[in-house]
């Protein structure tokens, strides 16, 4: 019976803790490291070009609008920054489609958007890490840009 109850008691204090690691966790990651995965640069085409926060771009002769996007991927036993980067990776190619179904060749003014709060980065995006899912979220202007 004690040795029971000594079990029991192990279980839920291994299990408790598991789950206490598992809050959601706020990361930053260079998007140069995300974009350089073999698998991530396979997705992307030069005909629609990525501006990240206020980095410099052509003059801007049609503007489609503002939109925004959340994808999300399993992170479950995976490096965070690897399952972090496939989200990134997911959400720029809605916007890429976006901008295409719009007719522009661009997204600019990229910016990490997770529960709408709002971050500006030329060189990083946010992504909500947690134990079994992580989330990246972006909000960027679809554009044509002069060539």
């Amino acid at each position: 019976m004690t040795k029971n109850i000594i079990l029991s008691g192990i279980f839920l204090l291994c299990f408790g803790l598991n789950f206490a690691y598992g809050a959601d966790v706020l990361v930053k990651y260079p998007v140069k490291d995300a974009m350089a995965i073999e698998k991530v640069k396979k997705i992307f085409t030069d005909d629609i070009a990525f501006y990240w926060g206020d980095a410099k771009h052509g003059k801007v002769s049609k503007t489609y609008g503002n939109f925004k996007t959340s994808k999300r991927t399993n992170g479950f036993a995976k490096e965070r920054s690897q399952a972090c980067a496939w989200a990134m990776a997911s959400s720029l190619v809605t916007l890429r489609d976006r901008a295409r179904r719009e007719g522009g060749n661009a997204v600019i003014n990229i910016v990490s958007n997770i529960k709408n709060n709002v971050e500006s980065s030329e060189s990083v995006y946010t992504c909500l890490a947690g134990r079994v899912v992580v989330n990246v979220a972006l909000k960027g202007t679809v554009v044509t840009i002069q060539k």
